[in-house]
């Protein structure tokens, strides 16, 4: 199998967030492909860094302006901070809220405009990690379209938080809607299938009135952890996106059986949907080792996943997101590539 990644990504690297008072080590850091890129190494598939495509793909699922706001805040804000605490890192202190709406012109007021959480930080390195992460997407994208079963993306950051003009958990630009756009626009109908423990709130938002994308997610119940705001099973699309959007929320420490139950039932819905391509968001954070701690998904449940989405047989771009139990991410890498390679139509 392919895999796109870019060097570039390793340039975004915080060491730490917030969330209330409480300061921690970053989860979503450069170790983390470190551990998939030496699984896919050992396991003999081919890494290619992918090529430059500027903004073009961006801009079909995400707004020019905010997409001007990621590629400039750095050198902005380190107008207003040249030196100090503040100085390396973008972070937003406040936040627009249900009755404060205005855009600001300042990066000051921007950074929380256009960032829902100080876990997504905004250093010198990060808009080309951010390219780099999209430019893996269209790549891998492009494999598919051309022929390739399957392909896969080894983003980082991860992108399935990020709506059309709006960053957060982690995640800045929409990787998994960008490879969904472009693979919809050549095949018709698609689907995305997202099976990280969080909600991908970002996509369910990029895709809520379009028609032309069924979006699944299987997650941990947003009642008790991020993105708390979305991702509950009423929430099932309007317009023409009316009925193409569905959440399989989960009750915490849920393990595999349940959600591999929940798995069947998205698959189902693709299924009866008519999709002609598949995008995954594959994340394993629902490990039961993960920090996260919202679900308790084995190895082997990564395994058994890997197998009913393989023996879909669609064309499918696998789109990294999260998983933060890094000792364990080549194995769980491992574990659902043997199933999903394993139960591939022969061609």
């Amino acid at each position: 199998m392919i895999v796109f990644h870019s060097p570039a990504q390793a340039g975004h690297n915080p060491d730490r967030y917030a969330i209330g008072r409480d300061v921690m080590p970053a989860r979503e850091t450069s170790d983390r492909v470190d551990v998939l890129l030496g699984a896919l190494t050992s396991a003999g598939h081919q890494i290619v860094t992918p090529k430059d495509h500027g903004l073009t793909a961006m801009r079909t699922v995400h707004s020019a302006d905010y997409l001007e706001f990621l590629r400039t805040a750095h050198a902005r804000w380190h107008e207003v901070y040249p030196t100090g605490p503040r100085s390396e890192w973008v972070v937003p202190y406040a936040y627009p809220n249900r009755h404060m709406q205005a855009r600001p012109g300042s990066v000051l007021g921007q950074a929380g405009h256009y960032l829902s959480s100080s876990t997504s930080p905004i250093g010198a390195g990060t808009w080309a990690a951010i390219a780099g992460a999209a430019d893996a997407a269209v790549d891998a994208t492009d494999t598919v379209l051309a022929g390739g079963a399957q392909a896969y993306a080894l983003c980082r950051p991860p992108g399935h938080h990020a709506y059309a003009d709006l960053g957060a958990g982690f995640c800045y630009v929409n990787n998994a809607a960008i490879a969904a756009h472009r693979l919809g626009a050549a095949l018709g109908k698609v689907a995305v299938l997202d099976i990280d423990v969080h909600h991908g709130n970002g996509t369910q938002g990029i895709f809520w009135t379009r028609g032309d994308v069924d979006f699944v997610s299987v997650h941990a119940d947003p009642d008790w952890g991020y993105p708390f705001f979305a991702g509950r099973a009423d929430e099932t699309g309007e317009g023409t996106g009316a009925g193409r959007t569905l959440n399989l929320p989960l009750p915490p420490r849920s393990g595999d059986l349940p959600w591999l139950a929940a798995v069947d039932t998205g698959i189902r819905h693709i299924t009866r949907g008519g999709a002609k391509g598949l995008v995954v968001s594959l994340g394993f954070d629902a490990f039961h080792k993960d920090p996260s701690a919202l679900l308790s998904v084995s190895t082997l449940g990564f395994e058994a996943a890997g197998e009913r989405i393989g023996a879909l047989g669609l064309p499918t771009v696998l789109v990294q997101e999260g998983g933060y139990a890094v000792a364990e991410l080549g194995t769980n890498l491992a574990a659902f590539l043997k199933g999903f390679l394993g139960a591939r139509p022969a061609r």
